[in-house]
């Protein structure tokens, strides 16, 4: 699996930004497939940064229904990734 395919793309949130602030913490979109090892190794490589702890969780796609169809959005999984006591990901600053 490439690196940029295993990281789909940052999640912003105000309770994310308050653990980023905090804990050094930043939230990603990643593949379904992908495990903690492969998720470090792709931050640790894409931001030149270096990684603590991954944590990761899969949510369900939320259920939907148009008339009397019913279907439901896809199942994506989230990685927070914990970096070292004084690095940041530039993505993720605000001017």
């Amino acid at each position: 699996m490439n690196l940029t395919d295993v990281i789909k793309g940052p999640i912003v949130t105000e309770k994310l930004d308050q653990a980023r602030e905090d804990n050094h913490q930043y939230a990603f979109l990643v593949d379904r497939e992908a495990n903690k090892s492969l998720i470090a190794d792709a931050v640790e490589k894409l931001f030149k940064v270096n990684v603590v702890a991954v944590r990761t969780s899969i949510h369900r796609g939320k259920v939907k229904r148009i008339g009397r169809s019913i279907g439901q959005r896809p199942n994506w999984k989230r990685a927070v990734v914990t970096l070292k006591e004084g690095q940041t990901i530039d993505l993720f600053e605000t001017a």
